[in-house]
């Protein structure tokens, strides 16, 4: 089989070795419900709760604050549907921006169905929010702020902190999307004052099929699915134990060595920019080139089109992607870049190039003369 070149990790990633080493034996001879009583169930319960507790390490939260779900989007889902569900106010109103994750948007949108009202934030050309358009749009009746920490197309990161200190100040929960940023950058949800946080496992080489909501103990918020007893009465359905098995590796891994990582996955963000820049004219860096993803590279190649990129890239054994693989099968341009102001051309020429673990120099040289050769 010949070599791939894989460029698309914030798409997904490989489940680690070792990883997959830890979940293994939950597939096979350890297959207890976590529910019963008798031993075999009992083990595998506290081997979740070990999970959870190396989740919680990795944000500096409490083991008991710690939600497992099936993926970030239902994390997202339980966050501010659950959150609006068990609100008192008669009228309820969420904050958040243009350039979200579908998870959120278009929970929004059900919710705006419902009677919520929804105001969404603008960015910059950057993709950053303006912390006092936020403090503006607070009203009495605002229940939920919900920032992504990093975007998932352009990597910029928001001011995580000072939104958090703005809705602490106002006394409005805090959510935040960190699917893409849990495994890349270091999130302290005390010090940054969140309340609620989503994360993925396969975006940090953890398997696919699991996540992660944290909840700041006491804030109220209501199940969204009805059944069993599972995760404290918030999330019905026996556990993936062998997934939460894995994230809780997965996890553990990523931030013993994230130092280390994030150095080398800027060196290599730094040289491929660098070399797109000196060999190609006429292309374009989106996003914050400083408070960015380590390993996001985001760009408009002029009088080109992704798709036909995409697709001779392919042919090389290139994988990179247009933007968001969960809205990959949309023929209208990314929001995203519509809300950092990209014109149609500029964004149906936008390439999403993300840097994982496995990538190299050499990796990175043979991308860029296979972008030459197709230009």
């Amino acid at each position: 089989m010949n070599k791939i070149y894989y460029f698309d990790h914030a798409a997904t990633t490989a489940v680690d070795e070792e990883v997959l080493k830890a979940m293994l034996p939950y597939f096979s001879y350890s297959y207890g419900n976590p529910s019963s009583a008798y031993t075999i169930g009992r083990k595998n319960k506290m081997a979740i709760d070990l999970a959870r507790q190396k989740v919680a390490n990795s944000i500096n939260a409490n083991q008991k604050e710690i939600y497992f779900t099936g993926c970030g989007s239902e994390s997202d889902n339980l966050a501010l549907k659950g959150v609006t569900f068990a609100s008192n106010k008669k009228a309820r109103h969420i904050i958040t921006t243009k350039i979200e994750h579908h998870a959120i948007l278009n929970t929004c949108k059900t919710l705006e169905e419902m009677g919520v009202e929804v105001t969404y934030l603008n960015v910059d050309r950057e993709g950053k929010i303006s912390l006092q358009e936020l403090e503006n749009a607070i009203r009495e009746s605002t229940i939920l702020i919900s920032v992504m920490t990093a975007n998932n197309e352009i990597g910029t990161i928001q001011p995580i902190k000072k939104i958090g200190e703005i809705a602490k100040s106002h006394k409005v929960l805090f959510h935040t999307d960190a699917v893409q940023a849990i495994g890349n950058m270091k999130i302290d949800v005390d010090e940054m004052n969140i309340d609620l946080l989503a994360m993925s496992a396969h975006k940090f080489y953890g398997p696919k099929g699991v996540g992660a909501l944290y909840v700041r103990n006491g804030v109220e918020f209501k199940e969204i699915q009805d059944g069993g007893h599972q995760e404290k009465g918030k999330r019905a359905g026996t556990e993936n134990v062998a997934g939460i098995v894995g994230m809780g590796k997965a996890i553990e891994k990523a931030y013993i060595n994230i130092d280390e990582y994030n150095k080398k996955m800027i060196e290599l963000r730094e040289y491929c920019i660098e070399k797109l820049q000196s060999n190609i004219s006429n292309l374009k860096i989106n996003g914050s080139r400083d408070d960015r993803l380590p390993g996001n590279i985001n760009i408009s190649f002029l009088g080109k089109e992704s798709i036909e990129l995409l697709l001779k890239l392919d042919e090389r054994g290139i994988c990179t992607s247009a933007g968001s693989a969960c809205n990959s099968d949309s023929t209208s341009p990314s929001h995203v870049l519509m809300a950092i102001g990209l014109t149609d051309e500029e964004a149906e020429g936008t390439l999403r190039i993300t840097l994982g673990k496995e990538n190299t120099k050499e990796d990175i040289d043979y991308l860029i003369s296979s972008i030459m050769e197709i230009i």
